[in-house]
Parts: C-alpha cells; sequence; structure tokens
C-alpha cells in the first residue's frame, strides 16, 4: 500500500519522511516545476524540534541555522513590551528553537526522501473517490490512482475543495513583505526574535544563519493592498520606527522581498473523508503571528504518522489523528488571529493602553501559556 503525499511544502516532506520511517511506502505530488530558493525564514519553535528530535533531523537543522534563545514583543522604538525566556523550555525540552532559510530546511528534508518518488509539475485540478480507490487528476493531463491520499497543498488546497463545501478563507486585511539580506545589526540582537509593534504595522527580524537575517513587515489595508501600497517605498514607510528598521529593509534586494496578504482558515468539522486526510495549512491554516503555522503542520505530520501505523482502519486512524491535534490546532488559529488584531491597533489611547498593560503584565503568565505551546501531548 503507498500513501500518496499532495504537496511538497515543509507539512508534505516531513509527513513523508514520518510514513517512511513507519516503514510505508510513499510518493509526492508537487505543483511547482521546480524547488526554488525563496527569500523567507522559518522559526522552528521548540514544539517543531521535539517532533524533528524524534525524526533525527534536529541536529542537521540546529547546525544549519541559527540558535534563538528569546521572543521579545517591543514598541516602534526597540523598547521592550513583553519577553519570553527560551532558555527555560530548552532545559524542559532538552531542545533549542532555530531559525533558518526555508529553502534549507527544505533541502535538509527532501535529503531524507532521496529514495521517494517526488513527481513535481503536477497539479492538482480534481480528486474522485470510489469505494477502494482514490483518482487523482492533473493539470498536465496526466492521471493517478491511490489508496490513501495526504492533502497537504496549503490554504488553497486542491484536496479540501474535493472532500468538503463551504469552506471559508479568514482575510485579516493585513499585507506581510518578508525578505532576507545580509547586514551587520548590533551582537545583542544575535541570538534574539525581535517584533516591533507600531501603529497599524509592525516588523520583526531574526538571524536565520551567521551571516544572513530574515525580516518581516506586516500593515493594515482597507481593501486592495496591491493598490493601496503599489509605488510603497518600505525603508520610508517605516521611518517612525528605531532607524535600524530602515537600514534592514535598505540593505534588501527589492526583487527578493516577497508580498502577500495574511489569511486563516476557518476552522473547519472535520480533517478527512473516507481515506483522504489534510494536513497542515490544508486543515489548520492559520495567520504567522503565533509563528505556528509550520510548526502545526510539523506536528501533525509525526501524529499522523503514528495514528496510521498503530490502526489497520485508516478512517479511525484519521479519526484518532484528528482526537490528538485538532483541539490544540485550533487554538493556535483563534490565538494567532487576536494577536493579529491586537498587534495592528489605530487607536493611539488603545495603542498606549496595550503597551501598558504588557509592559506590567508578569512574565511568568506569558512563560506558562508558551509552555502549553510547546509540549506535545504524545
Amino acid at each position: 500500500m503507498t500513501i500518496t503525499v499532495i504537496g511538497a511544502g515543509i507539512g508534505g516532506l516531513t509527513t513523508a519522511i514520518a510514513l517512511k520511517q513507519k516503514g510505508f511506502d510513499v510518493e509526492i505530488f508537487e505543483a511547482t516545476p521546480e524547488f526554488k530558493k525563496a527569500g523567507s525564514g522559518i522559526n522552528l519553535a521548540i514544539n517543531a524540534m521535539q517532533v524533528y528530535k524524534r525524526l533525527g533531523i534536529y541536529d542537521d537543522i540546529l547546525q544549519a541555522g541559527s540558535y534563538t534563545n528569546s521572543m521579545i514583543i517591543t514598541d516602534k522604538n526597540l523598547k521592550p513590551l513583553s519577553k519570553i525566556d527560551l532558555i527555560k523550555f530548552e532545559e524542559k525540552f532538552d531542545v533549542r528553537s532555530v531559525a533558518i532559510h526555508r529553502a534549507t530546511l527544505h533541502k535538509i528534508l527532501l535529503k531524507r526522501l532521496s529514495d521517494i518518488p517526488i513527481h513535481l509539475n503536477k497539479k492538482l485540478s480534481s480528486l474522485t473517490q470510489s469505494s477502494t480507490k482514490i483518482n487523482l487528476s492533473f493539470e498536465d493531463g496526466t492521471t493517478h490512482t491511490s489508496t490513501i491520499v495526504i492533502g497537504a497543498d496549503g490554504i488553497h488546497s486542491v484536496v479540501r475543495q474535493a472532500i468538503f463545501d463551504n469552506t471559508k478563507i479568514r482575510i485579516a486585511k493585513q499585507v506581510c513583505w518578508r525578505g532576507i539580506t545580509k547586514i551587520n545589526i548590533p551582537q545583542k540582537y544575535k541570538t534574539e526574535l525581535n517584533e516591533l509593534w507600531g501603529k497599524g504595522k509592525r516588523f520583526g527580524f531574526v538571524h536565520i544563519n551567521q551571516d544572513e537575517i530574515y525580516w518581516y513587515a506586516l500593515a493594515n489595508y482597507k481593501s486592495n493592498y496591491k493598490k493601496e501600497f503599489k509605488n510603497i517605498e518600505l525603508s520610508k514607510f517605516y521611518t517612525d520606527f528605531h532607524p535600524l528598521i530602515g537600514k534592514i529593509i535598505s540593505s534588501t534586494a527589492k526583487n527578493n522581498i516577497l508580498t502577500n496578504e495574511m489569511a486563516d482558515l476557518k476552522p473547519l468539522p472535520s480533517w478527512h473523508f473516507k481515506n483522504v486526510c489534510l494536513l497542515g495549512d490544508s486543515a489548520h491554516a492559520t495567520t504567522p503571528n503565533l509563528g505556528q503555522g509550520a510548526c502545526q503542520a510539523i506536528e501533525s505530520a509525526y501524529v499522523l504518522s503514528n495514528c496510521l501505523s498503530q490502526e489497520k482502519e485508516v478512517e479511525t486512524a484519521f479519526e484518532n489523528f484528528e482526537a490528538i491535534r485538532k483541539k490544540k490546532a485550533v487554538k493556535v488559529v483563534d490565538t494567532s488571529w487576536k494577536i493579529g488584531e491586537i498587534a495592528h491597533l489605530e487607536n493611539t489611547i488603545g495603542i498606549a493602553l496595550r503597551n501598558f498593560v504588557m509592559k506590567v503584565t508578569p512574565g511568568a503568565i506569558a512563560q506558562k501559556q508558551t509552555s502549553h505551546l510547546f509540549e506535545l501531548n504524545y
């Protein structure tokens, strides 16, 4: 029995690795014609790194990425409002948090799948199920038949659309710019992830290796971000922030800056139908405000492989998978959405109150909430 994974992103590749280690035959179909080095980074939090340690990939990631020992929310002038010290969690869970180039992580994962069929330029157009088989049709005119399909094809999942009606993508009305640059910044920021909150916009940055910094910038928009920010000079747009922010933006080649709108997926009643199951953004896409999108996909990949290896009936395995993962994943989606609203306040009084509350809130509260996020219940 071969398990077919649709999508070769972080979630899809991690799923394939986990299934392979459980003794399953796996094949992957990916829409893009080639793997490109996208100009984006990723922060692999303590929960994701625990999974990668179980899968035997932890050391490779730690060596290739940049160690992060704290996450700090500041005001627009880099004055701290809230700090989460990750060292305590390192000691508790015996792993470190790592920021890494997405392409580097992708390469590490692909190396573990050198003997797995990965079919590129296979964009799924439709999926139909019979009593015993799943028929896949691709935009290039080819078809494929499988017995089990895992949909890891993102927030606009064709797999999800094929098995469920009335799913809803929620638009946050925030635009996000992301880039990677080589620039020397003060040594104090070497192991920190800093995120500055201003008026209706914010900016975050973190080292992803010895030489490069990954940064992201977000701002509110009213109705059409493409029109409203068509000719924007980002460095000027952030002149009211600490001068370091403008320097980071200016040091980045404009053609290497990615632009996307922020969205999530309204929680689904179910993640599976018969022998088809959704995973990662296909099932529980979240806004990036907790830095948990890929991390939750990584958790789901590991749990799904366990459930399929422990249960003979595929649908029962999928039900067990949901029972273990759904509550936490949905909480991440909802919490992240709320944080995005708080971070993007535009009312001056509201911003002042928000910043004051964050300053006086005991660090122990944030540490406790973060601990729940990092704990694995499997």
